[in-house]
């Protein structure tokens, strides 16, 4: 009879960190910037205050923006721009009531352009793009945020690793 191992089966395709400061989750998120082109999409799913716009900062820091990060709730979509013309998209859906009214929104046309973040995006789950990378984040206190990021598709196991790289300190 052969020894069977117990050893951890671990899931590359996710990960999960506990940001404990808002500084770092957006140090964080300007590593990821610094690598996204267009067609990449984020999905950022989180309550009210879980730190969804502070990583959208470090996001668009770390991308090259031109202009300064707001929450997109009432304007749904902001824009930001990148001194080589690429552009930034920042989707708040929380105030879309309907798969009709997002599908106005011509996320294709986006992805053309540039790149998606996707605030509240399990309110249009029919429409985010198959292949994503899916960032969770969590209160856990008044600093610190539990953030658990899934890559589903290859560019985006690609970005997950990179994010690994970042936390862990390479």
């Amino acid at each position: 009879m052969g020894i069977i191992s117990k050893m951890p089966v671990l899931d590359v395709h996710s990960l999960d960190f506990f940001s404990r400061s808002p500084e770092q989750t957006r140090r964080l998120g300007a590593r990821l910037g610094a690598v996204l082109r267009p067609g990449d999409v984020i999905c950022l799913q989180g309550d009210l205050g879980a730190g969804k716009t502070t990583f959208v900062q470090g996001v668009a820091q770390g991308w090259g923006s031109l202009d300064s990060v707001s929450s997109p709730t009432f304007i749904i979509v902001n824009e930001y721009r990148r001194a080589d013309g690429n552009l930034l998209f920042h989707m708040d859906a929380y105030r879309l009531d309907s798969t009709p009214e997002a599908e106005e929104l011509d996320l294709d046309s986006m992805l053309a352009d540039g790149a998606l973040l996707i605030e509240w995006p399990e309110r249009i789950d029919g429409l985010v793009p198959a292949e994503h990378l899916w960032v969770k984040l969590e209160h856990v206190d008044e600093e610190e945020r539990e953030m658990k990021f899934k890559a589903v598709g290859g560019r985006y196991d690609d970005l997950l690793e990179i994010v690994r790289h970042t936390i862990g300190g390479d």
